[in-house]
């Protein structure tokens, strides 16, 4: 009993770590997958074998050389030299993220609860304080909450599409994009979405003992990210092309479904900003302790108080212009985990 809950919180949390507040709004699946027509599909078979596949390597890979965090990692796989500047590199992009979620957590109070900016971001920062002065457990015990909700959620969308007229759509759809651009999309999306979620996985990876644990919540949890990457699509897909004008997709279909899903729908998107942007500060706050000789809760309140006062001059340009930089750096990273391993067996 005890490796099987175990078995599922890994897998809770390793869906918790990748799917973030792009996802729960629809706009990463509509850019990455669905805007491909009925090849979405196929890549989004082929993204969740990667999911699987790398995400059990990478826990596994960090179990074995008991990193404190996905800076040692790096250092395997690029070196000691390159793999400084890559993590340093990282930490900045993450940074950048966590501010990025702390400011979407304050908007959802301010938008769906019509509540202060600044109560929001308050509220966020006091419960992720709470959660991550507790460490992995507590981090892995919150998406055990937050994403049998995501899951629930899923469900419902796809039973109200299944019996809609263009529900067939996900299959026959068409596009005019270039089969490079199609095929090319999955690699970078696992790749981006792997290589942020080292600062979770990677510390998870070392404080798991047992090695079978990591291998069954990792092929449960990257089977689980494509199931709610495929239930996705086959939502947007009924509502294409009409539905990739709006900037939240998935908003524009919940908001036929009636004022129940409405409210299921604000906690997932509160709970997919807050699981993100504790698992972006916890990497955070492990790489530092490497580098600086604080108490680690010390600096946990300093990447928090940091967070708070950049969200409020916003940080989306440098972000959105760092994005496409450590987008060919993932790819990068995805390529070399894959050769590292090639000759691993589990």
């Amino acid at each position: 009993m005890r490796t099987g809950s175990q078995i599922i919180r890994v897998a809770f949390t390793y869906i918790g770590t990748i799917v973030g507040a792009g996802f729960a709004s629809g706009q990463e699946i509509l850019q990455f997958f669905t805007r491909y027509g009925w090849m979405a599909t196929l890549t989004i078979a082929l993204s969740s074998l990667m999911f699987v596949w790398i995400g059990i390597r990478l826990m596994i890979m960090a179990h074995d050389l008991k990193a404190e965090s996905y800076e040692d990692l790096n250092a395997v796989l690029f070196g000691p030299r390159i793999g400084k500047w890559i993590s340093l590199f990282t930490m900045i992009v993450l940074f950048g993220i966590t501010t990025v979620m702390l400011a979407g957590g304050g908007t959802v109070f301010e938008e769906q609860l019509h509540l202060s900016y600044q109560t929001g971001l308050l509220v966020t920062l006091v419960l992720s304080y709470l959660v991550l002065s507790r460490g992995i457990g507590a981090i892995m015990t919150v998406n055990s909450i937050v994403v049998p909700i995501m899951l629930l959620f899923s469900l419902v969308i796809v039973i109200y599409t299944w019996n809609s007229p263009a529900s067939g759509n996900w299959l026959r759809i068409t596009s005019d994009y270039p089969l490079s651009k199609i095929w090319f999309a999955p690699f970078l999306y696992t790749a981006f979405n792997l290589a942020m979620a080292q600062a979770v996985l990677v510390p998870m990876g070392a404080a798991i003992q047992n090695r079978s644990v990591l291998y069954w919540g990792g092929l449960i949890g990257g089977i689980g990210i494509g199931l709610l990457l495929l239930s996705a699509h086959f939502a947007l897909s009924a509502q294409m092309p009409g539905i990739s004008q709006f900037e939240i997709p998935m908003g524009n279909i919940i908001n036929r479904l009636g004022s129940a899903p409405q409210i299921a729908y604000l906690l997932v998107i509160y709970g997919e900003i807050f699981t993100t942007f504790i698992a972006d500060a916890y990497g955070l706050s492990l790489q530092l302790q490497q580098r600086v000789k604080l108490h680690p809760k010390l600096i946990l309140i300093g990447i928090l108080i940091l967070s708070y006062v950049v969200s409020q001059i916003g940080f989306k340009a440098l972000l959105s212009a760092l994005y496409p930089l450590f987008g060919a750096i993932s790819m990068v990273w995805l390529v070399l985990m894959i050769w590292r391993n090639r000759s691993r067996t589990l």
